[in-house]
């Protein structure tokens, strides 16, 4: 290893080193939890987004800025990750990322990339383009997930608050898992950047975030939302919201349009900004009865007087479809509206654990249970 090489591996294991107790005491201070829930910083990540869990149990996290990822490695299973370095770089807004096949998978802001890992975690080599899709305007974000037919599943949001597409936009695309062939499969979904499969109906859930700005109610209009994607949906955005509403525009009011479209499977604050969506079954540090859930990270309002969001709700699941939801950590936010933080993305850890990332305060979270009920 080359003296520079070494550097940044120095640089980055003292950047992800373990908080002290008494900087851990000060965030539990800071976020509730219900009771017999605890939290904690597992790593220190600046600009940090989405995450995905490696075979090996190592974390790996993208940096958009910074255009690479990073992996996170806890060596002696205290909680916390003792290093952290670059697995691949030179990339196009990374965000999204799943592992499968043997592959690490990369959503660029403008196509997909995989790698295979070295024994060191990094990449082995150059990444492998696989395909292109529409970048740039609004709604830069790219998540992806393998679904059980093993095809990949893209996010792309539009490329404005209210417009028609004619590309590929404001979509969930479809390839086969080698990242071709590739379809629309979902539509009208103004900015779908959550994605997950629901573990028992093998469906696939996305969170939507809603336009800005709608007349003359935007402070509580529209309705944030979750949906259930089917093959062929159309979601209704930019011609209504929440359940087959009209959109109040006139160049885009059309009810009979409306009528044929799907509606949200659950509606949520407007403005909560919904990112990052998993499941519970695999956290076996929590509680039985929230195995069958969800949990969401909301990144937090940017137009709405009173600030809402910037933080993490529990998705109650019944019969394979969301009822409801409600606050499980709080606190980012403080009275006066300010935030110190911003959750973004959610991921169950190998341990159990739930791991929560923070793109404001530039960390990863870690949940746990303080007792064994």
């Amino acid at each position: 290893m080359r003296l520079s090489e070494i550097a940044v591996v120095v640089a980055a294991t003292a950047a992800c080193a373990p908080s002290s107790s008494e900087a851990q005491e000060a965030l539990r201070s800071r976020l509730t939890l219900p009771p017999g829930f605890t939290i904690s910083e597992y790593a220190k990540v600046g600009g940090v987004r989405f995450m995905a869990v490696a075979p090996d149990g190592a974390v790996y996290a993208s940096r958009p800025e910074a255009g690479e990822v990073v992996r996170l490695v806890e060596a002696d299973r205290n909680g916390q990750a003792e290093s952290q370095t670059v697995a691949v770089s030179g990339l196009n807004r990374p965000h999204g990322l799943a592992f499968h096949g043997g592959y690490l998978f990369v959503a660029n802001t403008d196509g997909i990339v995989r790698v295979r890992l070295g024994a060191n975690g990094a990449a082995s080599g150059q990444p492998e383009r696989l395909n292109s899709y529409s970048g740039g305007g609004g709604h830069w974000s790219r998540s992806i997930v393998f679904g059980p037919d093993s095809g990949m599943y893209v996010t792309i949001g539009s490329s404005c608050n209210m417009c028609v597409e004619k590309t590929d936009r404001a979509v969930v695309m479809r390839y086969d898992e080698n990242g071709a062939k590739g379809r629309v499969f979902s539509s009208g979904l103004r900015n779908a950047v959550g994605i997950a499969v629901n573990p028992v109906t093998k469906q696939i859930w996305v969170t939507q975030n809603e336009r800005d700005n709608i007349e003359p109610e935007h402070e509580d209009l529209p309705p944030e939302e979750i949906n259930i994607l089917q093959d062929g949906g159309d979601y209704g955005w930019p011609y209504c919201y929440g359940n087959r509403i009209p959109s109040p525009d006139r160049e885009f009011h059309d009810p009979a349009r409306c009528a044929r479209t799907i509606p949200p499977a659950l509606e949520m604050q407007a403005h909560s900004a919904p990112l990052g969506i998993t499941f519970l079954d695999r956290a076996t540090m929590f509680p039985a009865d929230w195995r069958e859930d969800a949990v969401v990270a909301f990144h937090g309002s940017w137009n709405r007087s009173a600030p809402t969001g910037a933080k993490v709700v529990r998705i109650r699941v019944r019969d394979g479809k969301p009822v409801s939801y409600e606050d499980f950590i709080t606190g980012w936010q403080g009275p006066n509206g300010r935030r110190w933080g911003r959750p973004v993305d959610l991921v169950v850890h190998t341990d159990g654990s739930l791991l929560i990332s923070d793109d404001a305060a530039g960390a990863i979270y870690r949940v746990t249970r303080t007792d064994s009920r």
